[in-house]
């Protein structure tokens, strides 16, 4: 009987000091939050998105001036990059039953912090602590793509006109939100034949908003077009033997007498370098040379020349991608 009840005492005390440790471990608030982070490091989106409060509700992204409906189109293991080296720092009561909990980790091999908040929820089984976030883990990425529409994000393609409205007017650069697991490394950029923009690296180790912008430009085939087409141009105007050839922008006045057609030609052709305005891409007014070879006579003593000699003009253009593609040049 006493053998029996030392036993006994003996279990109860063994699984309470198993209760306690649990509590202070995995049923921990750091604990808790090393669930969140053990499942995005292992790539198990779905174990991560079942934890308590990670995913915002439309409550919480409006209490933080944060779109709504967002899309969870980021929200999968293809996207995730590497989380390594993950250690608890911190684990502070800030108020009763609200934890502060800062862990630190690798991101893709570049160590970084994230500091996350929970909230006590009671026990559960009767003996183990609950948690849930007191603030989702979850980023949202506010996406930025200048001058275009598409953009890739660690491999995956996304368009911003998805997100959009359907009657949405068409607009030179776009924006998009999209929720997106913290902590981990996204890698944007935009390549296409027309337009590039430049890998952009942004490790996301902070709930709520990051800001992104994709600056996509004009490529060397891009600008090699609009070259082709506007010494196009040019090439078409020297056709006409006038001194001032119709909607040209190069012409001379002569006040001699014109004794011969003239004969125009293109010394040089402006240099197309483009720049983003606000609603096209922009060339400035750039200077060119055409050349003319003209008989004259003179008014004054009738002596006969040649004009033999370069004129100087300037021509600027604007240049839109159209939604099949082609370019739309404008020029001024």
């Amino acid at each position: 009987m006493i053998a029996t009840l030392v036993i006994a005492v003996l279990l109860g005390g063994a699984l309470l000091a198993a209760v306690t440790a649990l509590n202070r471990g995995v049923y921990s608030a750091g604990g808790f939050v090393g669930s969140y982070l053990d499942a995005l490091a292992r790539h198990d989106t779905g174990g991560a998105l079942a934890l308590p409060g990670v995913v915002p509700t439309n409550d919480d992204l409006a209490a933080a001036s944060l779109p709504q409906d967002l899309p969870d189109t980021l929200l999968r293991a293809s996207v995730l990059g590497a989380l390594t080296d993950l250690q608890q720092v911190s684990d502070i009561e800030t108020a009763p039953g609200l934890h502060t909990v800062v862990y630190d980790f690798s991101l893709d091999g570049e160590a970084s912090s994230m500091q996350f908040t929970v909230q006590s929820t009671g026990t559960f089984a009767g003996v183990f602590n609950g948690w849930t976030f007191a603030t989702s883990p979850l980023a949202v990425l506010q996406v930025t793509v200048l001058h275009e529409r598409s953009f890739t994000v660690n491999g995956l393609a996304l368009d911003t006109r998805a997100q959009a409205a359907t009657d949405a007017p068409d607009t030179f650069s776009t924006q998009a939100a999209y929720l997106a697991f913290a902590p981990t490394r996204y890698t944007f950029a935009h390549e296409s034949t027309m337009l590039s923009a430049e890998p952009l690296s942004v490790p996301v180790a902070a709930s709520g908003p990051t800001d992104v912008t994709i600056n996509a430009m004009p490529t060397e085939t891009f600008t090699g077009q609009v070259q082709a087409e506007l010494n196009s141009f040019l090439d078409k105007c020297i056709v006409d033997q006038v001194l001032q050839p119709s909607n040209c922008p190069f012409g001379i006045t002569i006040d001699d007498r014109v004794l011969s057609a003239p004969v125009w030609s293109i010394a040089e052709y402006p240099p197309v370098v483009l720049e983003a305005g606000e609603s096209s891409f922009e060339m400035a007014s750039t200077t060119g040379l055409a050349h003319i070879v003209v008989e004259v006579q003179s008014l004054f003593d009738g002596e006969k020349s040649t004009r033999d000699e370069d004129v100087s003009f300037l021509i600027g253009l604007s240049v839109t991608i159209q939604s099949d593609g082609n370019l739309a040049i404008q020029l001024r």
